[in-house]
């Protein structure tokens, strides 16, 4: 029988909240270490840091999936209801998820802060405007574009090449007509003329900076490391040579405090940060994820999307600056989108097909062995759709079985923690029975090219790469410049394990095309651009905007 399910909104607004300094109280955050942003939110002040270092840290959890697809996965669902289900047997659990962006909540997608009956709350606050943290990274990544424009007509004392400028404005809201634009037009006053571009917020480096970064000074050293171009001699030019990383790090000092909230259970949920997960790392700040393992006996997190990305760069390069080592993996699959990887059109998914699901299996197993590569065990939770038949299920339970690797079914978006049960028993089962042997895929050391051809054939599956004449150049550029010992962000498409989006389940005998390579010095990592990445989104024809309204009493309706 089918369990109708209001919409996310009706259900978010149902919430029984309490305060959010009951919470705090509850998971031992003091009333001074509590900065308060109304009733139901707050922010945390790093002192916290200083009074618990000596408090053991939790078990790490991290939530991550097969290659997505429109079928959908529901990582962030997996993750509030796993949270919520662990604490309902006894196991004092905080989440950490990123922040959503509102150019997509008002774009195609709604809001993103889970579904049914995971969700974290207050939901309309979470996804409009939230503590403000997206508002003053754009204001501090614009600070720095100013600084650039100025220094340009104030004599440009440094020599920058306005044709070698990387930097770019944002702004927190789809809008295609910014992607390329020109500045400096008006005449002499309005300054020099040059060619300019618009990102989204979250595609900011400062965006990857705030979430890297282990305190305050630490973000403002890697600020003032950010390359914003280069000079006539081909020498790249830093913020801090425009001596502006401190009020950089001004514009900053609250955004980096993370932020308390609450999912449908009361549970605590760190809310904070949101990078890409191609040009950049895709993960919530190390702040929150640390501050959750001293606040609870479990914290869990998420990556975004599948394993081969969002999993491989939170590994990598997350727990490689934040000294993190998890406990355990959780693989969320959906019976619908395995066999979608085996070949079924979306129209045809309510229809069962254990050939097309015995199929499309290979990319999770493909993503199991990956998550083992690191040396860690991995839970598969299923995440069940009423259209899944009793056949397809007990098909999939029987293949994970003889690969060897735990299942567990998840009905969390209907029954909220109490249908992750069977979930948070089995992950917690095997934590406490394994000895993980975390390591890193590569040597952040060993050369560029050795470091992205080792997360191509191990990780994705490939025989190699092939790299463009420009990528062969900047390669070069890093290596003269001693900015080649970092770690490695693959931007590639996240519909599959190679660089085409259209092969689904678990390609072979494909090279991996490398066109672009940069490198976010502030952040610490080098990015490799294997497809037209987009950083600007564009509206659809339909934006969600379109159907978000609030009337005369604040009731907001049409927000996912």
């Amino acid at each position: 029988m089918e369990i109708k399910v209001p919409s996310d909104i009706e259900i978010a607004q149902q919430a029984k909240m309490k305060p959010v300094t009951e919470i705090a109280e509850n998971w031992g955050v003091l009333e001074d270490e509590l900065e308060l942003y109304g009733k139901y939110k707050a922010k945390i002040n790093l002192s916290i840091f200083d009074r618990l270092k000596d408090k053991p840290d939790g078990k790490l959890v991290l939530v991550t999936a097969i290659n997505p697809t429109p079928a959908g996965e529901g990582k962030s669902t997996t993750t509030v209801g796993l949270g919520q289900a662990l604490n309902k047997i006894g196991k004092k659990t905080v989440i950490a998820l990123r922040e959503p962006s509102l150019g997509p909540v008002f774009g195609v997608k709604g809001g993103a802060a889970g579904g049914g009956y995971a969700q974290v709350v207050p939901m309309e606050d979470i996804n409009l405007h939230f503590t403000g943290d997206m508002h003053a990274i754009t204001t501090a990544n614009n600070l720095l574009s100013a600084a650039i424009d100025n220094h340009f007509n104030h004599g440009n004392a440094l020599g920058i090449d306005p044709r070698q400028i990387v930097w770019k404005r944002v702004m927190d809201m789809n809008d295609r007509a910014l992607r390329e634009v020109v500045v400096g037009l008006g005449g002499k006053a309005n300054g020099f003329v040059r060619q300019e571009g618009f990102m989204i917020t979250v595609a900011s480096e400062i965006m990857a900076i705030l979430c890297l970064s282990n305190g305050l000074m630490d973000l403002k050293e890697r600020l003032g490391r950010i390359i914003i171009g280069y000079n006539y001699e081909n020498k790249p030019v830093t913020a801090s040579q425009l001596n502006v990383q401190g009020a950089m790090a001004l514009l900053l000092k609250d955004a980096i405090k993370p932020n308390l909230v609450q999912t449908l259970e009361n549970t605590p949920a760190l809310i904070h940060g949101g990078p890409f997960a191609n040009i950049a790392h895709g993960c919530n700040s190390i702040m929150a994820t640390k501050l959750g393992l001293k606040l609870g006996d479990y914290l869990v997190t998420e990556a975004g999307f599948g394993a081969d990305l969002g999993a491989e760069k939170f590994l990598d390069i997350k727990c490689r600056y934040g000294g993190l080592k998890p406990s355990a993996v959780v693989i969320v699959a959906t019976i619908r989108a395995l066999k979608m990887h085996g070949g079924v059109l979306k129209a045809e998914l309510g229809k069962e097909n254990l050939e097309a699901l015995d199929k499309g299996f290979a990319n999770l197993e493909k993503q199991v062995g990956n998550i083992r590569r690191f040396g860690l065990p991995v839970l598969v939770a299923v995440n069940r759709f009423v259209s899944d038949t009793e056949a397809e299920i007990q098909l999939l339970i029987n293949k994970c079985k003889v690969f060897g690797v735990e299942v567990a079914l998840n009905e969390v978006w209907s029954k909220g923690g109490e249908g992750g049960v069977e979930m948070a028993e089995k992950l917690v089962k095997m934590v406490e029975s394994s000895s993980p042997d975390f390591k890193h895929l590569y040597d952040s050391e060993a050369p560029i090219t050795k470091k992205i051809e080792t997360i191509v054939k191990e990780i994705y599956g490939g025989d190699g790469v092939i790299y463009s004449g420009k990528a062969q150049k900047e390669i070069q550029r890093l290596e003269e410049l001693g900015l080649d010992k970092l770690p490695i962000c693959m931007a590639k498409t996240q519909y599959s394990l190679s660089d085409d989006p259209a092969l689904l389940g678990a390609p072979k005998g494909f090279n991996v095309t490398v066109k672009e390579v940069r490198v976010s010095a502030g952040a610490g990592f080098i990015v490799c651009l294997t497809g037209d990445i987009m950083v600007m989104p564009g509206l659809p024809k339909v934006p969600s905007a379109e159907k978000i309204d609030i009337d005369e009493n604040g009731v907001i309706t049409g927000l996912f």
